[in-house]
């Protein structure tokens, strides 16, 4: 069963029983999908890895969200932020830890040739299809740079 697939039936149950965080959170990530599927001259079907990248990008928003509500000393929106991602999550692959990460990292490093701070181009391009939706962008780029100025 496809992402999507499963999304969809995941909806079916959580309007079923009547979880109204499940269900909401389910319905935008499915606009989104929606969205990207039909953005651009024709429309297209996602496949699961592009899947993946939207439904990353949805829970990097509710992260945002959540710090800025945080911040603002709204705790009981930054909670409700949280909970959607949390949702978002389980759609996700299991996401690598730092360790994991740098061991790609070097890796990366080792097959490229990359000597310096001017070389992370390369080394994130050799990355980008292993750490696609297991780790967050930001992590992996400030990794690289702490490796790549070492």
């Amino acid at each position: 069963m496809s992402i999507k697939e499963t999304l969809r039936a995941d909806l079916t149950d959580a309007i079923r029983g009547r979880n109204e965080i499940v269900s909401g959170t389910i319905r935008m990530v499915l606009t989104a999908i929606t969205n990207e599927e039909v953005a651009g001259k024709e429309a297209r079907t996602l496949s699961d890895e592009e899947l993946i990248v939207v439904l990353s990008r949805e829970a990097k928003k509710r992260r945002e969200a959540a710090e800025a509500f945080e911040s603002a000393g709204h705790p009981e929106k930054a909670a409700l932020e949280k909970a959607e991602g949390e949702v978002i999550a389980k759609y996700l692959p299991a996401q690598l830890s730092p360790d994991e990460i740098k061991k790609i990292i070097a890796d990366a490093i080792a097959s490229t040739g990359a000597a310096g701070p001017a070389d992370m181009g390369k080394v994130m391009g050799a990355i980008k299809q292993k750490i696609a939706g297991k780790a967050d962008g930001a992590l992996v780029s400030s990794l690289v740079k702490e490796s790549l100025n070492k």
